[in-house]
């Protein structure tokens, strides 16, 4: 059973209380349709476990078969600094089959950012070693593919559906608490 090897810090984009005792980390890529299909099945996780789950998003660009993926990963970094996280998250899975630069702008002008500002830190890479770092981090990890689930820090081999998600969860928490 492969572990989580970085743990969670405040660098983390996290939704739920770090009380929880659940928490979820997925290794993901915004250009990947796999992930697209995931996203709407996290949430749904995420409201059923509701105040007893926390869900942490990292970066893995799967750049050979995604052309976008590492700009998209910067571009959610950039918008992170305007508190705009997830809502630039929601919306670049929203538009994966169609993700490019000229749509990464669009959603940035969309939820009030700048192009200028965000094509400098693009230009610039600025968001850049964040990204490489959760990449990175993923590697460590065990992670060869997206999207790729932690459940508190186990990998979770099964299915992304939903049910499986909920079943990984539950004998995860039964483990942790007779242990």
């Amino acid at each position: 059973m492969a572990n989580l090897r970085t743990p969670i810090t405040k660098s983390d984009h996290v939704r739920g209380p770090e009380s929880a005792p659940i928490t979820l980390v997925e290794y993901g890529d915004y250009e990947c349709p796999h992930c697209a299909l995931a996203h709407p099945i996290v949430d749904r996780v995420q409201l059923y476990f509701s105040r007893r789950m926390r869900f942490v998003f990292r970066h893995f660009p799967m750049t050979e078969v995604h052309p976008h993926a590492e700009i998209a990963a910067e571009s959610a970094e950039f918008a992170g600094t305007a508190g705009l996280f997830w809502d630039m998250h929601d919306a670049l899975f929203a538009n994966r089959s169609r993700l490019s630069l000229p749509t990464i702008f669009l959603i940035a002008e969309q939820l009030g950012l700048t192009e200028t500002a965000l094509r400098n830190a693009l230009e610039t890479g600025h968001y850049r070693n964040k990204v490489r770092s959760d990449f990175m981090g993923g590697i460590r990890s065990g992670v060869n593919g997206t999207p790729t689930f932690f459940i508190n820090g186990v990998r979770h081999d099964g299915g992304y559906d939903y049910a499986s998600l909920v079943a990984g969860i539950q004998m995860r928490l039964a483990a942790d608490t007779s242990a």
